[in-house]
């Protein structure tokens, strides 16, 4: 005889004398013969819950990771995009073609100088002064030498594990005959380098890079007084411009160098000039290179500098050196009193000093090739002078230079 049906939730099930093979596993408690089974919900909810619960941590954790993965991954991204559109302007520029600037907007401009590259370089600068031991620094300045093409043949050490630190690494002098100073111009290059961009100042605006200006008056900062400089003004235009021009018919020049971290890192007076004050902007150290300048206008106006102004014999002459990241030092070797990136002075001010006391009423006299300063890694010198119009600089945007080698002449 058949065993009976018996309807379950629709489910027709055969009760059977014999035991039942169940594909789930069974309670030992629990005897399954001749039992007739229904799933009961709270099973599965109690699964389902503990694997809730489980999930849910698992996307705790991950959530508070994801902000710092998100911003390394953009930060990431975004430095590679702005170094591979740098490439390809490279790339463009070799081949002759103009590339137009293309500016950062203003929020990518807050978002760097956000960055605190002051506190970084301060840090950088102490790991530079770290005695390095004997064994660990012939392969540690050799990555660097590999990295930034250094020319150790011109330095006067060339023995690696001479240089007990970095920062003595950096500043290494070089061979008295390696850098001959050009006796035939007027003006030299104050430093190895590359030439960023170079010509006559229009309208007080000076090029940082092609086609990228900054404000004359912002980054000189307001005007000393004609009896600190020692000269005095003919004219009685209101210009900024015009109130550095001492002399009629003469004319504003500028220049600027790009040191890169493979160059030497020392710098030399360009000319014979006395110089009379010093300045000092305690400011952002954002990077320098080419396609930075090429990025941010008004680039150097927002980095810390060291405006050093006085005269030479066609009047106005002025030298200043602009940090960068990991630059926050910048030493000028007749002024003790200077201390660049120093947490005692806040971003937007400006400290000044004279060189000109009732003892000495010329100032510092500096002689065409002496040493004047140096950094702890590469950076940018710029020479805003005066000039008759007949100055000619003997130079093309973009090449190389080496301390010594003629900027230009009348």
């Amino acid at each position: 005889m058949a065993a009976p049906m018996r309807r379950v939730c629709g489910f027709a099930l055969r009760r059977s004398s014999m035991p039942m093979d169940w594909s789930f596993p069974r309670h030992e408690n629990l005897p399954l013969r001749n039992t007739p089974v229904f799933w009961k919900e709270p099973t599965f909810r109690t699964f389902f819950s503990d694997k809730r619960k489980l999930h849910t941590a698992a996307v705790g954790r991950i959530f508070r990771l994801r902000p710092f993965h998100f911003l390394v991954a953009t930060g990431g991204g975004y430095a590679g995009y702005r170094k591979y559109e740098n490439y390809k302007v490279e790339q463009l520029e070799k081949m002759g073609l103009e590339v137009p600037a293309k500016l950062a907007r203003e929020w990518e401009v807050a978002l760097y100088k956000s960055v605190p590259t002051r506190l970084l370089s301060r840090a950088w600068g102490r790991l530079n002064q770290v005695e390095l031991p004997t064994w660990l620094r012939k392969p540690v300045y050799s990555l660097y030498i590999w990295t930034f093409g250094v020319n150790m043949k011109e330095a006067a050490v060339e023995d690696l594990h001479h240089y007990r630190n970095l920062s003595e690494f950096f500043r290494r002098k070089l061979k008295p005959q390696a850098r001959p100073v050009c006796c035939l111009h007027s003006v030299i290059s104050p430093s190895d380098g590359k030439i960023l961009n170079f010509g006559q100042v229009k309208n007080c605006e000076v090029e940082q890079v092609k086609g990228v200006t900054y404000s004359l008056e912002s980054f000189l900062g307001p005007q000393i007084s004609p009896e600190d400089l020692q000269f005095s003004q003919t004219s009685s235009c209101n210009s900024f411009q015009n109130q550095l021009v001492t002399k009629e018919g003469n004319e504003l020049y500028h220049c600027v160098i790009y040191l890169a971290p493979g160059d030497y890192h020392c710098f030399h007076s360009p000319t014979d000039w006395r110089v009379s004050h010093r300045r000092h902007f305690p400011g952002s150290l954002m990077s320098v290179n080419p396609g930075v300048a090429r990025w941010i206008k008004e680039l150097f106006c927002h980095n810390e500098r060291v405006v050093l102004t006085g005269d030479w014999k066609h009047g106005f002459f002025s030298l200043t050196a602009v940090g960068a990241t990991n630059v926050g030092s910048i030493r000028i070797y007749f002024d003790q009193d200077l201390h660049t990136n120093s947490p005692r002075y806040s971003k937007g001010s400006y400290n000044d000093f004279s060189f000109i006391t009732n003892n000495n009423k010329e100032g510092i006299p500096m002689r065409k090739g002496e040493h004047l300063g140096e950094f702890n890694l590469g950076s940018t010198i710029v020479l805003i002078f005066e000039a008759p119009k007949d100055f000619k600089f003997h130079l093309k945007p973009g090449q190389k230079i080496r301390f010594g080698e003629a900027l230009g002449s009348l």
